[in-house]
């Protein structure tokens, strides 16, 4: 992934997208050719040197029948806007400005490590309930379902592990702009209700 100078994050920022991915696209080269899926991933920092990112497929899924060849790469992504020229001050000013896209992104190459294992898999499912219904009240629960629903549900997929070897990250959020069109560009994205994406461009800003 190219990444100029102003947009590579420091440590904390990637420590906390990988903290929290949500579902992120997982990319196998196999020899059935390249397989990609979309799922949530919850991350173990303490599992290998640079921690793993856990999740499940679908048993009828052939990504985890196809063994990976290499590295598996995991795209993560954090919040992304389309950044029109007319949020920035320097457009009065001179008019040499262009749409852009701003985002926040994440590269994770790793090996990947299938579990064919029910009880394996449902740790991976209760931790990815608990993220995300962290917010929920009430919160919703495994333990909540039928014992029986739930062991029938575990035996339908398969749990998934990348062990992580580097990660490239890119965090695109008008760091190489002037201060004036920052500022531009958050009012912009909170009058147009994107939050997220104004409060990562505040927390980028170049001190």
């Amino acid at each position: 992934m190219y990444v100029p100078a102003h947009f590579v994050p420091d440590a904390d920022a990637v420590r906390d997208l990988l903290a929290d991915p949500g579902a992120a696209d997982l990319v196998t080269v196999t020899p059935a050719g390249l397989l990609a899926t979309f799922l949530p991933f919850v991350y173990d920092p303490d599992s290998g040197p640079h921690g793993a990112l856990l999740g499940h497929l679908a048993r009828n899924n052939e990504q985890w029948q196809q063994p990976a060849e290499g590295e598996v790469l995991v795209i993560v992504r954090g919040p992304d806007a389309y950044v029109t020229p007319s949020w920035y001050a320097s457009k009065a000013e001179h008019g040499r400005v262009v749409p852009t896209w701003n985002y926040v992104t994440a590269h994770v190459y790793g090996r990947l490590v299938v579990h064919d294992d029910p009880a394996w898999t449902e740790v991976v499912v209760r931790r990815l309930t608990e993220l995300h219904e962290a917010g929920n009240d009430p919160a919703w629960s495994v333990d909540d379902a039928p014992a029986k629903f739930v062991a029938g549900q575990l035996r339908a997929i398969v749990g998934v592990e990348v062990v992580i070897s580097r990660v490239e990250a890119k965090f695109k959020l008008s760091q190489n702009r002037p201060g004036p069109d920052i500022d531009g560009v958050i009012a912009g994205l909170e009058e147009r209700g994107d939050t997220a994406s104004a409060e990562a461009v505040r927390a980028a800003r170049p001190r």
